[in-house]
C-alpha cells in the first residue's frame, strides 16, 4: 500500500476518483451529443430518441447488479474491482467511437434503418459504462473507513468528475460534439486503465455485524426483490413499456400506467411508514436502504427527463435558433450545470453535512432543484435565463451525484457493497425507463414542451419531501455531532 493511500491524502482521493471520472466523462458525452446527433444528423423523432435512451437503463438493470455481485466475490489482476473497471473502460471507448459512425455501421451491416443500430450502440455504450460505474464507486467504499472519510471520498470523486465534465461541455459548446466524442475516446481509455494500478485493494473486506448477518443469507433472487420493494411499480412499468414498444401494439387506455403508479405509491409509503427502532442492526440497515431507494427514484425521473428532452425544450422556447446553435445552448446549459456540480461537493456540501447531516443537506439541495425546474417553466425563454437557472439547478445535481452514495454505503455491509451499489443503481435506471418511455410519449403528443420541466419540478419536489423524512445512519450522525462540537 502506498504512503498516499495509507495517509488518505487529497492526492490519493484524486487518483481514487479518476476511474469514476472516466465513466462520468463518457456519460457527459452521451448527454451532450446523443439526442442532438440522433435528431440533427439521423432525423429520429422524439419518441424514437426516447426508445434509444431506454436501452441504457435496460443495460443498467442487468449490468450493475450482476457486475456488483460478481465483483464482491472475485480476485483477479490483484483486485476485486480492477478487472471490471479496465474491461468496461475499453468497451466504453470503442462504443464512443461508434457514435458518430452509426450510418457507416448500418451500411456495413446492410441495414436500411439507423434506429436499430442506434439502439444497439446505445445499449453497448451504457452496458460498458455500467460494467465500470459500479466498481469505480464500490472501490471507494472498499478503501475508505465508514463515516467522514467515506463521505470525503465520494465528494472528492464528484469534484474531480465534475471538473472533467465541465471540460466535456466546454468542448461540446465551443468546438463541437464530434471533437468531444473523439477526445472522450482517448480520455475514457486512459482514466479507466491507468489509475487503478495505483490503488491497492484489500483482499479481505472488513465486515460489520450487519454484513456478517447478511452474508449468511446469500443473495437469492427473492431477497433481492424484497430489498428493492419500493421500486416494484417502476420495474413492472419498465417490463410493460418495453414489451409494448417492441410489439408496436400501443395502448391508449393507460390502465397499466395507472396501476404501476398505485403500486409505486403504495410500496413507497408502506416502506416509509416502517420504523427502524426496535429492529436488529441488519434489519434497520436494509429498511434504511429501501427508504433511500424510494426517495432517490423520483429524483431520477426528473433528472433523466431534463437530460433526454432538453433539446426539445430549447427548440420550443427558442425556435429562431439553428440546429448548431441549439446544440450549443444545450451544451452550455449542461456545462454550467456541471460547473456547479464540480465546485459544490467538496467546497460546500461536505462541510455542510458535518453540521446538519447528509440527508438533510441532500433534501435541501433537491428542493432547490425543484424550484429551479419550476423557474424553467416560466422564465427559460432566452439562453441567458436558461443558463442562470441551470446554475441554480446545479446545486441539486451536485448533491445527487455525490451524497446518496455516501448515505447508502453507511446502511449496508462492506462485504456486499458491490451488490447493493448495483441494487441502488436500480433507483436510477428504472425511473430512467419511465422518463425515456412514458414521459417521452407524453412529450411527443403535447405541443407545449413546458411539460418537460413541469414533470421535472413535480418529481423533484416529491423526492425532496421523501428525503426530508429520512435520517442519517448512526455513523454519519456521530460524524456530524463531532464536527459540531469542535466549533
Amino acid at each position: 500500500m502506498s504512503t498516499m493511500q495509507n495517509k488518505l491524502s487529497n492526492f490519493f482521493y484524486v487518483i481514487l476518483g479518476l476511474p469514476s471520472t472516466a465513466m462520468g466523462f463518457a456519460l457527459c458525452i452521451q448527454i451532450s451529443a446523443l439526442s442532438w446527433i440522433l435528431s440533427t444528423k439521423y432525423g429520429l423523432k422524439i419518441d424514437e430518441i426516447g426508445l434509444v435512451w431506454a436501452a441504457g437503463p435496460i443495460a443498467g438493470i442487468l449490468g450493475q447488479v450482476i457486475i456488483g455481485l460478481i465483483s464482491d466475490n472475485v480476485w483477479l489482476w490483484s483486485g476485486r474491482r480492477r478487472p471490471f473497471i479496465i474491461i468496461g473502460g475499453i468497451l466504453c471507448s470503442l462504443m464512443l467511437l461508434a457514435l458518430p459512425n452509426l450510418d457507416v455501421i448500418a451500411v456495413a451491416l446492410g441495414l436500411h434503418s439507423i434506429l436499430g443500430v442506434a439502439i444497439a450502440v446505445a445499449l453497448l455504450l451504457d452496458l460498458s459504462i455500467n460494467v465500470s460505474f459500479n466498481p469505480t464507486r464500490s472501490i471507494i467504499a472498499d478503501v475508505t473507513p465508514e463515516g467522514k472519510e467515506r463521505t470525503r471520498g465520494y465528494t472528492w470523486m464528484q469534484t474531480i468528475s465534475g471538473f472533467f465534465g465541465v471540460g466535456a461541455y466546454v468542448i461540446g459548446a465551443f468546438l463541437d460534439n464530434y471533437v468531444l466524442i473523439y477526445v472522450g475516446v482517448v480520455l475514457v481509455f486512459l482514466l479507466s486503465t491507468i489509475p487503478v494500478f495505483f490503488i491497492t485493494e484489500p483482499r479481505e473486506l472488513k465486515q460489520n455485524l450487519a454484513a456478517v448477518a447478511k452474508t449468511k443469507q446469500g443473495a437469492s433472487l427473492k431477497k433481492i426483490l424484497l430489498d428493492i420493494q419500493p421500486l416494484w411499480g417502476f420495474l413492472l412499468y419498465g417490463v410493460y413499456a418495453i414489451a409494448e414498444r417492441l410489439s408496436g401494439a400501443e395502448s391508449h387506455t393507460y390502465y397499466i400506467e395507472f396501476l404501476c403508479l398505485i403500486i409505486t405509491l403504495f410500496f413507497i409509503f408502506y416502506t416509509l411508514a416502517q420504523k427502524e427502532t426496535g429492529k436488529s442492526k441488519e434489519e434497520a440497515g436494509i429498511l434504511g436502504f429501501k427508504k433511500i431507494l424510494a426517495a432517490h427514484s423520483f429524483t431520477w425521473i426528473g433528472v433523466q427527463t431534463m437530460f433526454v428532452y432538453m433539446f426539445a425544450y430549447v427548440q420550443y422556447k427558442m425556435p429562431e435558433l439553428s440546429a448548431l446553435k441549439m446544440g450549443q445552448v444545450v451544451s452550455i446549459s449542461f456545462l454550467i450545470l456541471n460547473v456547479t456540480g464540480a465546485v459544490l461537493p467538496v467546497a460546500i456540501l461536505e462541510p455542510l453535512t458535518r453540521r446538519i447531516g447528509s440527508t438533510t443537506t441532500h433534501a435541501i439541495c433537491i428542493a432547490s432543484m425543484a424550484l429551479g425546474y419550476l423557474g424553467m417553466v416560466f422564465s427559460g425563454a432566452s439562453p441567458f435565463m436558461t443558463y442562470a437557472l441551470m446554475a441554480f439547478i446545479g446545486i441539486g445535481w451536485a448533491a445527487t451525484i455525490s451524497l446518496p452514495f455516501a448515505i447508502m454505503t453507511q446502511k449496508v455491509g462492506n462485504s456486499k457493497i458491490g451488490l447493493y451499489m448495483g441494487l441502488f443503481n436500480l433507483s436510477v435506471v428504472l425511473p430512467q425507463l419511465v422518463a425515456s418511455l412514458g414521459v417521452g410519449h407524453a412529450i411527443s403528443i403535447v405541443a407545449n414542451k413546458n411539460l418537460i420541466f413541469v414533470i421535472c419540478a413535480a418529481t423533484l419536489a416529491i423526492s425532496s419531501a421523501l428525503w426530508f423524512t429520512l435520517k442519517d445512519s448512526n455513523n454519519d450522525e456521530t460524524v456530524s455531532i463531532k464536527a459540531n462540537s469542535s466549533h
